[in-house]
């Protein structure tokens, strides 16, 4: 039998070594979930890279965070969040395949507008509005071990951390680490935080329509928390708190 050529050998060797590597990423990341059944995640990449950005451009880092185990969390704040940022976070496994295709579909029809109106009028600088269809878990998933990239590659990976840690943690766990971790402004992390910072009320004491305007600053908390009483930010409350009472929390 004819042997190989020298570069087919290397390339296959160096072939296995990625996979190799690939695979025992992936062991590492189910063991740090594993983990976080009875460990709360003390920071998040996300978190961290906030702080250095704050302290190279502030020069000090204007910090809040205090966690607050899951049965302290008002449960008005859970079911806003789940009305606001994924309606079917009980009954998914991590992915919600069909918000996927409809941001898809919403996607597509938005950049076939902005060609539309680049075709009448080439001068006019027109950036399509992009909607997501990603989960909780999968923010959480991005938040505790990704970076914020928007890369095929990053995506792939965090739907397949989302998947695990749906299968490895029960979903209240899954929610009490996201409410804990999730940025509401500029250098304020979590539930606590942010009912201290927004209401002066404790996490466990949020109202309906409190929580409701906390949940609508997620998507962009350092835009709204410029002005957290606008128009926008209240009218979008009010749709949220109708929603509520379809919600039942894990």
């Amino acid at each position: 039998m004819k042997a190989r050529p020298a570069w087919q050998r290397h390339a296959l060797r160096l072939i296995g070594l990625v996979l190799l590597c690939a695979l025992s990423l992936q062991l590492v990341f189910v063991l740090r979930i594993v983990l976080m059944n009875v460990v709360d995640p003390q920071s998040t990449p996300f978190q961290r890279s906030e702080a250095w950005r704050l302290l190279t451009e502030k020069g000090q880092i204007a910090w809040s965070q205090t966690w607050v185990p899951y049965e302290r969390i008002s449960p008005n704040l859970k079911r806003a969040v789940i009305a606001s940022e994924d309606a079917g976070f009980t009954e998914h496994a991590g992915i919600d395949w069909e918000a996927i295709e409809k941001a898809w579909e919403k996607n597509q029809k938005a950049e076939a507008r902005v060609e539309r109106l680049k075709a009448r009028q080439p001068t006019r600088q027109v950036v399509p509005k992009v909607v997501g269809g990603s989960t909780i878990t999968q923010q959480l998933a991005k938040n505790l071990f990704l970076s914020g990239e928007r890369t095929v590659l990053r995506k792939g990976q965090e739907m397949v951390l989302a998947l695990a840690l749906d299968a490895l943690l029960p979903k209240d766990r899954l929610l009490e680490i996201y409410l804990n971790n999730v940025e509401w402004g500029e250098g304020l992390f979590g539930a606590q935080a942010a009912a201290r910072h927004y209401f002066r009320v404790d996490a466990s004491q949020l109202g309906a329509l409190q929580a409701a305007r906390l949940a609508v600053m997620l998507p962009a908390p350092k835009r709204f928390e410029k002005n957290p009483g606008s128009g926008y930010v209240l009218g979008r409350s009010a749709t949220i708190a109708a929603r509520m009472g379809d919600v039942t929390p894990p």
